[in-house]
């Protein structure tokens, strides 16, 4: 029998939970993007190329640039014993395995013995006419203590191994990770064979890509 309307028995609308799961829905999917984009954030850690430092000539600039190639980072002076020892051999491997696959990167620090006195300018100007420093130099700056650098205290951390002195030599792989890391006493020729593996390792990979 027809009810006083004049039509069969209504069924109950559900058009209005309907409304409300959709932004629900939407809510979940962006609360489950952001925890994923807030782990890979937090499960991201930091290397040598993701710190930034300034250059000799005063800029800010990203180590990040140096990703993917070798880097010989070296607490350099001017007035050290073994000033012109590490200086000539340091450029010397920098012409040897050029700058597409290789780099010193010198910072020239006062800590030691106060044997780097002058300024930017004049440690550029000593290191380029003096040894024809091609390699890339930073800015002074304190490489050990509570004033070292971020990207030392990197450095620090990752070897367990604190500047002691002038001329301290760490090396850094292709994806940023500390390879190793050698005194003052330690020269350049001593360590030139694990620079060249390295470097043999990424010129090896890039034909295997192609």
């Amino acid at each position: 029998m027809l009810d006083p309307e004049g039509s069969v028995e209504h069924q109950p609308s559900s058009s209005f939970p309907r409304v409300l799961l959709i932004p629900l829905a939407m809510l979940l999917a962006i609360a489950a993007l952001l925890l994923l984009a807030f782990s890979a954030t937090r499960q991201k850690e930091p290397d040598f190329y993701t710190f930034k430092v300034v250059n000799i000539r005063g800029k800010l600039v990203s180590l990040e640039k140096y990703r993917g190639s070798v880097s010989l980072v070296v607490n350099v002076a001017s007035e050290c014993g073994y000033t012109d020892s590490h200086y000539k051999a340091l450029q010397q491997l920098q012409r040897d395995l050029g700058s597409y696959h290789f780099n010193v990167l010198a910072f020239p620090c006062n800590q030691f013995g106060q044997q780097e006195p002058d300024t930017n300018k004049e440690i550029e100007s000593f290191a380029r006419k003096t040894y024809g420093a091609s390699f890339p130099m930073f800015s002074k700056i304190a490489v050990s203590g509570a004033g070292a650098i971020p990207a030392y205290k990197y450095l620090i951390d990752s070897t367990g191994e604190e500047p002691t002195w002038n001329f301290w030599k760490y090396l850094v792989g292709p994806n940023g990770k500390v390879v190793k890391a050698w005194d003052s006493t330690v020269s350049v020729e001593e360590i030139r064979p694990h620079v060249t593996e390295l470097v043999r390792q990424i010129i090896l990979k890039k034909k295997d890509e192609l």
